[in-house]
């Protein structure tokens, strides 16, 4: 199998580069057993079968982006990656004309300085120097945006580059399948049957990798952190024993659900996943999938390739660019079932 086998030519006016003034108004392309239809992510409670335990992941986007210079005045980007066991101290990948070295120190504002500790390839280990370090973040970093949204982050996408029930910090991007639920189409579809279970996967940027190797199962997925509590595991875990479908809203939180999977049962507690699913992978516990539409070749898509076959989700990418969906991050959405 190899990454070129899941290229496909997408036209630049389709990349979404904003959201959309509302959340549920993104089209939503519904994949059945053998057709497709068209609705709008506020239509997903029309989807829902009562006793559906609909799964997402509560991780929340940190402005870990942190724009600075060295004092020489040279500039310098930090992406804060994961707080390490030191305090305030983190790995980072770091940007910069010249090479970032131990000892250098990256003024990001008045009483807020990033120290280089080690550096090893793209990856540096920094300590935060400031007062108060999380306000520091808060104050002076700029959300993760995709390297896809070629524009500067506004205050915009501090409020809408987050889900609605964000609620533990980690990620560095967004959820995306997630933002396109809102508090009052969440309540309808409780009202219809449906319940939530609340994951967290911290989403690294490695999301947003290219997949170098043309030999799919060579490449190496990056490695995310992720918690299962007992009480989701539990409300996952019966549903599966009566027979009642699973929902991921989202591709992390299916990453999370199958890696934390054992036959079948999810076992609670946190971990360390660097799951890579594609063709031919055999699901434990995921029914159905909303996710939005990925980039060419990318690791997203071969997993939602493993839950349709490839040629299926090929033809219905085709099928959305003839369509005109909006694409990536604050694109559109489908909902797919696992058809393999």
């Amino acid at each position: 199998m190899k990454t070129s086998d899941f290229n496909f030519e997408l036209p630049e006016h389709l990349i979404a580069k904003r959201p959309l003034k509302e959340r549920d108004a993104s089209r939503l392309l519904v994949m059945g057993e053998d057709d497709l239809s068209h609705a709008h992510t506020r239509d997903l409670v029309d989807l829902v079968k009562p006793g559906d335990v609909w799964v997402i992941n509560d991780t929340r986007v940190i402005p870990a982006r942190l724009l600075g210079q060295r004092p020489s005045g040279g500039k310098v980007e930090i992406l804060l990656l994961e707080p390490l066991d030191v305090p305030n101290v983190w790995t980072a990948w770091g940007k910069a004309n010249k090479p970032l070295k131990q000892g250098d120190q990256i003024i990001i504002a008045d009483g807020f300085i990033v120290e280089v500790l080690k550096r090893e390839g793209k990856e540096v280990e920094v300590r935060l120097l400031a007062k108060d370090v999380p306000n520091a973040i808060e104050t002076y970093g700029h959300m993760p945006l995709p390297p896809y949204i070629d524009r500067p982050d506004s205050d915009e996408d501090k409020l809408r580059y987050q889900t609605v029930f964000a609620e533990h910090d980690g990620a560095v991007a967004a959820p995306t399948a997630g933002l396109h639920l809102t508090k009052n189409i969440m309540r309808k579809m409780e009202a219809a049957g449906a319940s939530f279970a609340h994951i967290t996967l911290h989403v690294g940027p490695g999301t947003f990798q290219p997949v170098q190797v043309d030999d799919v199962h060579s490449h190496v997925m990056h490695e995310e952190v992720y918690i299962v509590s007992e009480d989701a595991a539990k409300m996952i875990n019966q549903a599966k024993a009566d027979g009642r479908r699973v929902v991921a809203v989202g591709t992390t939180s299916l990453r999370t659900l199958e890696a934390a999977s054992n036959d079948g049962v999810i076992c609670a507690g946190k971990n360390r996943t660097d799951i890579f699913i594609y063709p031919g992978y055999h699901f434990q516990m995921v029914d159905a999938l909303v996710t939005n539409f990925h980039l060419p070749q990318s690791t997203l898509l071969m997993l939602v390739a493993a839950l349709t076959g490839k040629e299926r989700i090929l033809a219905t990418y085709q099928h959305a660019i003839e369509e005109e969906y909006r694409f990536y991050s604050y694109g559109d959405a489908m909902f797919v079932p696992r058809l393999t």
